[in-house]
């Protein structure tokens, strides 16, 4: 009895050890990222102040000057943008399918949200420049008296938001279907109309999972690569338009770090690229946590 006791106290130890080992290891992994990528980048503050790299349009490497400023201004109206298309879309799309559709059209829509999820981006990016492109240069442009080839920030924007639907429609759809039934119930029984109800009950209770999706969405969205780099133009300029080009910073990073790798500048710039991304990503997801912890409390 007491071999077994002792065994079985053994084995709770090391389960124990080896969980901590694994949650340890998730916790400190983002220091660890973060930690190596400012190592990586730290040659370029010792010539450049932080202010110069975030805030200065000049890029011009050969004479060391490094202005992010333009990378970082492409991203974001790549990404805020694709956000504004996909978010109604996600949301409403979501709506329909949990309140309006009948159950069997769930079961059609789980297998096609993910094969459009597990599709390679480098997919996505053919698909915009075989149609989105043409689209927007043929089409949408003349409509508003533009003259663009195509490859624009309305370009990368229209693939980045196709591409990252799949990803917030699943969890809106999780979200929706995890609202008890009673409160819908409860709604209807005191005469308010199925909208009303989606409206001020539904809706309201699924505010913080819907700002949790779109977040997260959104922090995806902003380090898309692939895709985007094969639709948005690449040209080193601030946009003034959507019809203009850009250049996101994982474009910068994808088109320019295997060739640079041997000039030891040029390779901390683009880690300092990718450690912009990295803080960006990790202070807008702790912005949306907090978000969602302020609404609970009300």
């Amino acid at each position: 009895m007491i071999v077994l006791f002792y065994n079985r106290k053994t084995k709770n130890r090391l389960s124990t050890l080896w969980m901590l080992i694994a949650i340890s290891f998730v916790i400190i992994l983002p220091f660890i990222l973060g930690a190596g990528l400012y190592y990586k980048s730290s040659m370029l503050f010792q010539e450049n102040s932080l202010g110069d790299l975030l805030f200065s349009k000049v890029w011009k490497p050969s004479i060391g000057k490094f202005g992010f400023l333009t990378f970082i201004m492409g991203s974001v109206w790549v990404t805020f943008i694709a956000m504004l298309i996909s978010a109604p879309i996600c949301i409403f799309a979501a709506l329909s399918i949990t309140q309006y559709s009948r159950k069997f059209y769930l079961k059609i829509i789980h297998p096609v949200i993910d094969i459009l999820a597990g599709l390679p981006s480098v997919v996505y990016g053919v698909w915009g420049v075989i149609v989105v492109v043409p689209f927007i240069s043929n089409v949408i442009a003349p409509i508003f008296g533009a003259k663009t080839m195509g490859y624009s920030i309305l370009a990368g924007a229209i693939v980045l938001s196709v591409m990252i639907i799949p990803f917030i429609l699943n969890i809106l759809i999780e979200i929706f279907k995890t609202i008890p039934i009673e409160l819908t119930e409860a709604s209807l029984s005191l005469g308010a109309t199925k909208w009303e109800t989606i409206k001020y009950v539904l809706v309201k209770k699924a505010v913080p999972g819907i700002i949790a999706s779109i977040g997260f969405g959104l922090a995806r969205a902003f380090g898309e690569t692939m895709a985007v780099l094969m639709v948005v133009g690449n040209m080193i300029q601030i946009p003034k338009n959507v019809f203009d080009a850009g250049y996101p910073l994982p474009a910068l990073i994808a088109n320019n770090y295997g060739e640079m790798l041997s000039i030891p500048k040029y390779d901390s710039a683009l880690m300092f690229a990718a450690l912009i991304l990295f803080v960006v990503v990790m202070v807008f997801n702790a912005l949306m946590r907090m978000l969602i912890v302020r609404y609970d409390k009300y």
